[in-house]
């Protein structure tokens, strides 16, 4: 029972985040984008359940209305990586020797930034924004899946069921969708769970540098960067949001360390 408290737990927190996320209404009826200049700075009451901030806009509307743009960073940011490092993986595990030279080769420059500053590098040609926040994110996190991926496939590809069904004729195509992706992408599954919530953490971090979301948006990172100059007096408006990104960011390791437990046992 111990065992299965920790994952209910954390599941429970991104339900909760989640229905912020696409259902916002259900939790909140004020407008997050409303100024009030007679109630700025004002504490947590029962009037502002998490205060207000420097414009007297609503902390706690601000703080829900924010949940869908930092997730959609977040888990955007993922789907993009996994989606670009499965093309380059797949093409190194199973295409010429060549091809897969010369994408390890450029995979092992990427795996030598960290992922923030390949995304700053990213940004630097992109520009600023959400979108390219977005993108960012999922490029400077593409060269880990590729190499996964790579290794996966390049295994399965040897192996001897998979010799076997190029022997009975069979089309490559069909070959890779049968065989080759259904179990290369076990690990991946883990890999993504668990990498989506540092995604969370670099999407807040370039809000926070002002690369993402602009004023007067709700955003996470946006909220940290908008309160760090009220800390002393004002402290709730850079306090919740990163209890915010901080639960969300837990929330999605401990099931991420949930499944490769459970990835690990089976093997």
């Amino acid at each position: 029972m111990r065992g299965t408290a920790g994952p209910a737990l954390a599941a429970l927190v991104l339900v909760m985040f989640l229905v912020a996320a696409l259902w916002p209404a259900l939790l909140t009826a004020a407008d997050s984008a409303a100024t009030d200049y007679t109630a700025t700075l004002q504490a947590p009451s029962a009037a502002h359940l998490l205060g207000t901030d420097q414009l007297g806009r609503d902390l706690y509307s601000r703080l829900i209305h924010g949940t869908r743009p930092s997730l959609l960073i977040g888990l955007g940011s993922t789907a993009v990586g996994v989606l670009l490092g499965s093309v380059i993986g797949l093409l190194a595990g199973i295409g010429p020797r060549i091809i897969d030279t010369i994408l390890m080769r450029l995979t092992d420059i990427g795996l030598a930034f960290p992922e923030i500053l390949l995304a700053l590098l990213v940004l630097a040609v992109l520009g600023p924004g959400t979108v390219n926040v977005l993108l960012a994110i999922g490029i400077g996190s593409a060269p880990g899946y590729a190499r996964l991926i790579r290794a996966q496939a390049h295994t399965i590809h040897a192996s001897n069921y998979v010799r076997s069904a190029v022997g009975f004729g069979i089309a490559p195509v069909v070959i890779l969708a049968r065989h080759v992706l259904p179990n290369a992408f076990g690990p991946v599954v883990v890999l993504a769970t668990i990498s989506a919530g540092t995604n969370i953490i670099i999407a807040a971090g370039l809000s926070f540098l002002g690369f993402g979301a602009r004023p007067p948006d709700p955003e996470w990172g946006l909220a940290l960067a908008e309160g760090r100059n009220f800390v002393q007096h004002a402290w709730w408006i850079a306090l919740f949001p990163g209890i915010a990104i901080t639960l969300v960011v837990i929330a999605v390791t401990v099931l991420g360390k949930t499944l490769e437990a459970r990835g690990a046992g089976r093997r």
